[in-house]
């Protein structure tokens, strides 16, 4: 058997175990993670892997592509603790945003790509993704990692502030305090929107326990003028450059330390919700209860 069939192979068994870790059922994601080579994505090896019992990074024994397709993180800057996410964590995002064959993907976020090339294999050669990372040298690598997908755009920038086409999907990969009034106003009527705001607590880890008192990934509906909002994962994520700031990150502190993320069903943009309905109120909107 050549190299490049067993590596076929192996990640139809690791988008397997990625699934299972992920605890959902999606034959899409599942193709999508088989489909895309991780090494393609991570520069070359050995690779640093985050590993949570070392609380650090452990070198890869060599450059064997066979390390990559496990559910850890591997680092992409490893000083300032820059890595390629966790592969299940993302299976879980993706099941929950849905793209679908034809759609426009927004990738905030998109790092060195790898995950931008899932997203692009989910919505084919019909749809389209538009990848926006804030970091410079970031950017340059996703854009040499995929400029075979012909259906990507890599984009370098703010992306709480730049352009975009309305999306079907904005799928934000860094810890925010409050949405970006671009990304609501973006999104497509009947658009889903994954949004991870996270405390200064949201990028260190740590207990479980922890985790889910500093971050909360909330997928947000668009229906019309309505956006429909439910809480679907804790998260520790790194900070989204221009998606925070100090009067947000105390108010969002201080709504986790209260208690009762779980419960909110929608955001508003307008200032006429009582503060009793309210989990979470930023400037022209809030995350409120029914």
């Amino acid at each position: 058997m050549d190299r490049q069939a067993e590596l076929r192979i192996i990640r139809a068994a690791y988008a397997k175990q990625i699934m299972a870790a992920a605890n959902v059922i999606n034959p899409s994601v599942a193709a999508a993670f088989s489909a895309v080579p991780r090494q393609d994505f991570v520069g070359p090896g050995p690779w640093l892997m985050l590993r949570w019992w070392a609380r650090d990074y452990v070198p890869t024994p060599d450059a064997d592509p066979v390390y990559l397709y496990t559910d850890d993180l591997v680092a992409l800057v490893p000083e300032r603790r820059l890595n390629n996410g966790q592969p299940s964590l993302h299976a879980y995002l993706m099941h929950q945003a849905a793209p679908a064959a034809g759609e426009h993907v927004v990738h905030i976020g998109t790092g060195t790509g790898y995950y931008t090339a899932l997203l692009a294999h989910l919505v084919g050669r019909s749809g389209r993704v538009t990848g926006i990372e804030y970091d410079g040298e970031l950017a340059a690598r996703a854009r040499d990692n995929l400029a075979p997908y012909g259906n990507v755009e890599i984009i370098q920038g703010d992306g709480t502030q730049l352009a975009f086409d309305t999306a079907d999907v904005i799928y934000v990969n860094a810890g925010c305090t409050q949405p970006a009034a671009r990304w609501l106003d973006r999104l497509a009527d009947g658009g889903r929107l994954i949004l991870p705001l996270t405390s200064d607590e949201g990028f260190k880890g740590g207990a479980l326990d922890q985790i889910a008192r500093s971050g909360a990934v909330f997928l947000i509906r668009r229906s019309g003028a309505d956006y429909h909002a439910t809480w679907i994962s804790p998260v520790a994520i790194i900070p989204c450059d221009g998606g925070r700031n100090a009067a947000s990150e105390q108010a969002l502190a201080e709504a986790f330390a209260r208690g009762g993320w779980q419960k909110v069903t929608r955001l508003c943009r307008d200032g006429e919700i009582a503060d009793a309905r309210c989990w979470l109120r930023g400037d022209g909107w809030c995350l409120a209860y029914d």
